[in-house]
């Protein structure tokens, strides 16, 4: 294998965006969206200045009703007499005269197909042919009058799939489905052409970031296969606030952007939309950087980078590589966390306190977290007090072999030095292989009891990780694999990013029985421990906390998103595995909380509706008790625990 594996973007056509184009051979652009009211038009222009100034290329203002609509033609007029001349985007949902009267002013409208002349009341109806297509029917003819203003005022349009608010028509017929979302939008992209109107950018976003990925690459292959490529706006829904809330943005976005395909980002997080750019601009960069070739001119390929057909595996569907575990790795249990912890103070067992294992000196024992990571490696460095049970230690081979007390204890060896010696661990050898190299190597001469850590030093590591898995697969191999990156000289938040996109591109695709993350250790055993389960997480490969489905906020929301999150995580945080959706209108709320089991949702000024799964419990609940009467309904189906 070459160092570098060739990275290509997908060539898409190039849509007009105010003076801002999109797609074709233009860089990867940077959105977001105000969260103030949009009929204050002096706050929401200040806001939008101050996105401008942060990153933002587009900048997304929600348009519920016909007053805000109109009203953008003020917010516009305010922003170009201050210099701004950044193209504003229409958010509509359910109001088609909304979106006309904002397809008149602004460069670009957003449409979801889910609930733009369609409707969401979870009912399953059956349709025969002719139903169905007297229903697509309906909806032409509401969505016509759209396209046809489009076209004359050159204004673009984003049709936006959602995986939590298809419609009643779309779920009878398709399911809850990547497929569902993908048909979805491609009925209103067949009515555009249809009309002779090409001016679309596409996206499929979910909270559920398996699900995000498997509809964008399914989107592609059906466009190609229509003769269509329209540019990817890319985003995971309420992806949360914090470490939470990039790292889960960067797993979706990030794999996506590994194939070659996205030309917009917007990172969905629950904080003020300010600080969401420069983390899209974080992770396009890396890509913008990559595609150049030697003379400095990007790469593109007409055809995606991931085609299913060229792999042993479909890319559509999440299923785990089939492995043969040794000693609780591989097989069907959850990756493994490993960390380094060779450079860490080895009298002192209150350092483990920082990977999930906090010592007390009273009673020697370790209690052990949900965060508790699994192996650590020590180098040739010897610890002065006993570690936890079961907690695997690692050390290079000659040190591992001078061990008096091997009990818990295994060796790590380069596949040469595996080769050479005689003397093997009979539970557990970490072998590393370098992707670089691996698929020259001999992997047959291992014996059982290997797990193999893999290693990359190409710029394109993903690939070269990823096409070491596909050998793997197609020879029929399941020896485990510990997936290890190292980053020298990043900032906390890069290596969030990094890490996220890099691993979980991988363990989206199911590959990968461990996480290795090597980073300098200034940042901290602690940064590195949460991100490697933050990974997991997002991942939906191992669950080890609370998992928040926040919406970012916007014009709509009927309450302080950022605190109200902030108030149900406190109270909240210790409930392992509990999915808790946090929406600020009734927009975002059932649909794009499909997956949650529990939601708080804003349905009018301080009124909460609570929800279990898409199911209505109790109605416009006053927001001072909401909370508790959540808590409640938690106890009452038996999933409440006491924080301890």
């Amino acid at each position: 294998m070459e160092d570098t594996v060739l990275y290509s973007r997908f060539l898409t056509r190039e849509v007009a965006i105010g003076d801002v184009p999109m797609g074709g051979l233009n860089p990867i652009r940077i959105q977001s969206m105000t969260t103030t009211d949009t009929m204050d038009t002096i706050g929401t222009v200040e806001q939008t200045i101050r996105m401008v100034n942060s990153g933002c290329e587009y900048v997304r203002i929600t348009a519920p009703s016909m007053k805000e609509a109109e009203n953008l033609a003020n917010i516009k007029k305010e922003l170009r007499l201050r210099g701004y001349n950044v193209p504003l985007v229409a958010d509509i949902h359910f109001t088609p005269n909304a979106a006309e009267a904002a397809a008149r002013i602004v460069e670009k409208v957003r449409v979801n197909p889910g609930n733009y002349a369609d409707k969401k009341r979870f009912e399953n109806i059956e349709y025969t042919h002719q139903a169905y297509q007297a229903e697509l029917d309906r909806i032409y003819k509401k969505f016509t009058p759209l396209v046809k203003i489009c076209k004359e005022y050159g204004t673009a349009m984003r049709i936006g799939t959602n995986h939590g608010s298809l419609s009643d028509r779309i779920m009878s017929h398709y399911g809850d489905t990547p497929r569902g979302m993908v048909e979805s939008a491609m009925e209103f992209i067949r009515m555009c052409e249809d009309l002779n109107y090409y001016n679309l950018v596409i996206s499929m976003k979910a909270s559920n970031t398996q699900v995000m990925v498997q509809a964008y690459r399914l989107l592609v292959e059906t466009m190609v296969k229509e003769g269509m490529n329209y540019p990817l706006h890319l985003g995971v829904t309420e992806a949360g606030d914090g470490e939470d809330g990039r790292i889960k943005s960067a797993v979706g976005i990030g794999t996506l952007l590994e194939d070659g395909l996205g030309d917009t980002i917007r990172v969905s997080l629950t904080e003020d939309p300010e600080f969401e750019a420069p983390v899209a601009k974080a992770l396009a960069m890396r890509y913008e950087k990559r595609a150049l070739d030697l003379y400095g001119k990007m790469l593109f390929s007409e055809t995606k980078t991931i085609v299913p057909g060229q792999l042993p595996y479909s890319p559509f569907e999440y299923q785990r590589r089939v492995t043969v575990p040794v000693q609780h790795i591989g097989g069907h249990f959850h990756p493994a966390v490993m960390l380094d912890v060779s450079h860490e103070n080895l009298k002192d067992p209150y350092f483990l306190a920082a990977v999930g294992y906090q010592y007390s000196a009273g009673l020697d024992k370790y209690n052990m977290a949900d965060q508790a990571c699994d192996i650590v490696y020590l180098g040739d460095q010897l610890p002065s007090f006993s570690f936890p049970g079961n907690l695997k230690q690692v050390y290079n081979y000659s040190t591992w072999l001078s061990l008096k007390d091997k009990n818990n204890c295994h060796p790590l060896l380069s596949y040469d030095e595996y080769l050479s010696v005689e003397l093997h661990d009979e539970q557990l050898n970490l072998v590393k292989i370098t992707a670089e190299n691996a698929l020259q190597t001999d992997l047959s001469a291992l014996k059982d009891k290997v797990v193999l850590v893999l290693e990359t030093s190409s710029l394109n590591g993903v690939a070269a990780q990823r096409a070491f898995f596909n050998a793997l697969i197609e020879k029929g191999l399941q020896i485990p694999v510990i997936i290890k990156r190292s980053y020298t000289a990043v900032n906390t938040d890069d290596l969030m990013l990094y890490a996220a996109t890099d691993m979980g591109a991988l363990l989206t695709d199911g590959m990968g029985d461990g996480v290795w993350i090597d980073a300098d250790a200034l940042l901290g055993l602690s940064l590195i421990n949460a991100t490697s389960f933050g990974i997991l997480q997002a991942t939906r490969t191992r669950i080890s906390k609370t998992e928040y489905i926040s919406c970012p906020s916007c014009g709509r929301t009927l309450f302080d998103l950022q605190e109200t999150t902030q108030l149900i995580r406190s109270r909240t945080d210790h409930l392992k595995g509990i999915k808790i959706g946090i929406m600020g209108c009734i927009v975002n709320g059932p649909g794009e909380m499909a997956d949650a089991d529990y939601g708080y949702v804003g349905t009018g000024p301080d009124k909460i509706t609570l929800y279990r799964g898409k199911e209505v419990v109790k109605k416009n609940v006053n927001a001072a008790r909401a909370l508790d009467d959540l808590i409640d309904l938690i106890k009452e189906d038996g999933n409440w625990v006491q924080k301890v």
